[in-house]
Order: structure tokens, then sequence, then C-alpha cells
């Protein structure tokens, strides 16, 4: 964990955001694998992570917000579990770590709550994305389970949101430490990527190295010879020349920050002439759009960019036509990418989605679009210093989609459906690097992982 210090700063930055009451950050319990003793890989909620700092299960927090006081809610273990787990710290001593002077056994967080209540005092929540916390908000005020996530404080959700929103140096530190893990990840999976390798070989290797320097991997890993398939977790084919191996993966470190990392190779290390051009033009969408990146403007526009740079690349060898600005309004780039250009990076790899995708990418002078591709965008408001973010352009060749829009002629006058049908079994590219938004522009984060088709192909032909 970080020095003290930093929690109760953090602690006291979500007091000055709040106008009164308390607000409860509730920790994670373990859950069942397939049978009660069997649980998955312990994974602490982050919210509760970004103010405690705690990485324990049964554990949860209250930040008072009228009477600077913090309270830490926990169990002492028994003999019972020093048998199976070894002497653990007390509660005390590790909410000392963190810099909370009120412990309390879990058993009072209940009537803790109801005598706070019982005196005029608002209890602010954060809305609940596992089942165990949404019966657990349930027994500890009755309220309706099916009207739970509605009734979350919005107050504590946009103050949360403000404050993670930035990542301080502590956080930039880790998540170049989780860049640096996918780093390995990447390029033992180029120098993998062997024509009769399975893909599970790939994958499995891949997670592996994340396990041993740090945590595991932020998300399953997205490894496939379908690359039109945009999170194909399918990892059972066998790759064959001609194909091309998209890896979209990242990993945690100790302290669960993450990166995300996609990189696209060709098997056995030689890029097609047809594969270089389209790779080459999603390349180009990747730097221009990470250029561009800078404080003040908002992402959509630069979502927008990296697709009219798609765009105008495919009119070049002849997938589009006519005039790109309005072939981009009219949407009809999102045949070839129908997915947003990123999003949020931090202790969640989409960092903060739990308190809703619309609260983290959108606020009130940026809302939602409803046309196909653009409203698929996780992040799409203003961008400022020390937000760390995605950028991921692609281009994919889905069949469905292309027969789907052909037969409605769907932008017909930008599509060169006869060229895109001889398109089909292309699967697809896709290129991320994790960005810091400076206050004079931008920084990619972590080591350089080789992306240009020279350095890929160096790397795939070892």
């Amino acid at each position: 964990m970080f020095k003290k210090e930093v929690y109760i700063d953090r602690r006291n930055r979500l007091r000055n955001e709040m106008s009164t009451g308390l607000a409860l950050i509730l920790g994670n319990d373990e859950a069942a694998y397939n049978y009660p003793a069997n649980t998955y890989h312990f994974r602490q909620d982050s919210d509760f992570l970004y103010f405690f700092g705690l990485d324990h299960p049964g554990f949860s927090g209250i930040v008072d917000i009228d009477n600077n006081k913090d309270y830490i809610f926990a169990n002492d273990v028994d003999i019972e579990d020093i048998i199976w787990m070894g002497p653990q710290p007390t509660v005390k001593n590790q909410a000392a770590l963190v810099g909370v002077e009120n412990s309390l056994p879990y058993t009072e967080l209940a009537s803790f709550i109801k005598s706070q209540q019982s005196d005029g005092r608002t209890i602010h929540f954060l809305p609940p994305y596992r089942g165990d916390r949404l019966v657990q908000i349930n027994q500890l005020w009755g309220a309706d389970v099916s009207k739970i996530k509605e009734n979350a404080s919005t107050e504590l959700v946009n103050a949360v949101v403000k404050l993670r929103s930035i990542k301080d140096e502590y956080e930039i530190t880790e998540i170049e430490k989780a860049i640096d893990i996918a780093y390995d990840m990447h390029v033992t999976a180029m120098k993998m990527a062997k024509e009769g390798v399975v893909e599970r070989e790939i994958s499995g290797t891949m997670e592996g190295i994340s396990l041993a320097q740090g945590g595991p991997v932020s998300f399953p890993i997205i490894l496939t010879i379908n690359g039109q398939t945009l999170h194909n977790h399918f990892h059972g084919n066998t790759l064959t020349k001609g194909r091309m191996m998209i890896a979209d993966a990242g990993a945690e470190t100790t302290m669960h920050y993450s990166s995300d990392i996609t990189r696209t190779v060709p098997v056995g290390g030689k890029f097609s002439p047809r594969q270089k051009e389209i790779y080459e033009i999603v390349l180009d969408a990747n730097v221009k759009a990470i250029e561009a990146i800078r404080p003040g403007i908002k992402y959509r526009e630069i979502h927008l960019l990296a697709c009219k740079v798609i765009a105008e690349g495919l009119k070049k060898i002849g997938l589009m036509k006519g005039d790109m600005d309005a072939a981009v309004k009219a949407g009809a780039h999102a045949l070839f990418m129908p997915h947003g250009l990123g999003h949020m990076m931090g202790l969640d790899v989409h960092d903060m989605e739990g308190l809703g995708e619309n609260n983290v990418g959108y606020d009130e002078k940026t809302k939602r679009a409803t046309q196909f591709g653009t409203a698929y965008l996780r992040l799409a408001r203003e961008l400022q210093a020390g937000f760390v973010i995605t950028v991921e352009p692609g281009c994919y060749f889905i069949p469905e989609l292309i027969d789907q829009w052909k037969s409605k002629g769907t932008n017909s006058e930008f599509i060169n459906f006869d060229k895109v049908e001889t398109y089909k079994d292309f699967g697809g590219v896709r290129i991320e690097d994790d960005v810091l938004v400076t206050e004079s522009g931008n920084r990619v984060l972590g080591k350089p992982i080789p992306k240009t088709v020279a350095e890929i192909e160096a790397i795939t032909a070892e």
C-alpha cells in the first residue's frame, strides 16, 4: 500500500467534495468458485482500495463528512483462522497503517448505521456490482433490492469519479509497472505466434507472466486469429500462416493498478501486402490520435479524428469512396471500426465503470451519441491533466455486419461493397497504448512495446 498520508489526503479531499452525512465504502468478501471453501482469487473493491488501501476480505470503511472521522469495520481473526492463515495483524493495527484511528468489529456496522440514521444523518453509498453487496445493503437498512442501484448516492459517485479520474505520481508509477509487465507478456506472445501453435498456449503463457511478476491479468485475455470478433475469449484455434493474431491483454500490479495493451502480429513473422496496408492505416490512426491528446479537448473529437484517418486510408486502397468528412459524419466508418477509441484506466482496467459508464465518460457538457459506433464510446468528455486513457483504434471486417449493411444499402455512397466482399476472410487489426494526459500534452506510459511493421516482423521472426 501507499504511505498512510496518501489515504488520509484522499479521504479529506472526499470530505471537501461532499456536503454532509457519511460515505459508506464497502469492501469485498470472498466469492465461492464451485463450493464455499473453494474461492476465486480475492479482489478488493477498487473504491475501498483507493480510500482505505487494505487488501483483505471482510473490511468496510466509513468517512464521516461532518466530524472529520474515519472508521474501519472488520473482525480480528480467531484461532481457527490462524490455523489456516497463520497469525494476522489486528484490525486496529491495519487501520493505523492507513491513518484510521477508529476500528470496530464488522458485526457493529449495522447498528452504527442505524444509530446515525436515527440522528437524521444521510448515509451515502455507491452502486453495488456484486450480489452479496446488494443483499448487505438491503439488510443494513431495509432498502428494496430492486431499487438499490438507483438509490445510490449521486453526490458520492460524482465525488469519487472526480477524485479517482486524476492520477497522482504514485498511481502513475504503479500503472507503468503494470505496462512493463504487459511488455513481457506481449513480446513473448509475438515470439510464440508461429504456425501450429494453439491460441491457449500463448494466452496461458501471457497469464503466467502476469502472475509471476505481480498479480493476475487485469481482464480475461483476448487472443485470437479471428480478430473481427472484438472481445474474442475463445482460445482453441490453431495458428496458421496467412492469418494475424490479435492479443489484447494487461496485468495488475500487487497494488491492483492495471495495464491494457493490444498488438496485432502476422502468424509466421511477415505481413502480407494486404495485411500491411490495413495495419499501417490503423497504426497511423493510433499515432495521430495520441499526438492530438491534450487537456481541454473532448475525447470524442480525438475518436472522430482517428475514424477519419482510418476512412482516408481505406479510401486510398479502394474500400471507401466519396467525401470522408461526410462519411465519418454519417457513421460510415463504423462498418470497419464500430467501437470507441478508448477508456479511462487505473485501479480498474475500465476505470470506475462500476460507478456507471455515463458517470465516468460523460458529463453535463457531453452527452452520449445515438449513432451506431459513436454511441459505443466509453469516454467522450473533455480531457484533463492526470487522466490515464487507452488509445485503441481498429479496423475489422465482420462478415455478418458487411452482409447486413450491403443488403440494406447502408452508407453505400461511401463504401465500395464489391471490394469489401473480398476482405471477409481478413479478420481485424487493433493497436492499443496507455497514455497519460499531461499539462502540456501527453505521454505514452511504460516501456515502448513494438508496434511498427519493422519492429513486429523482427520480433515475430525470432
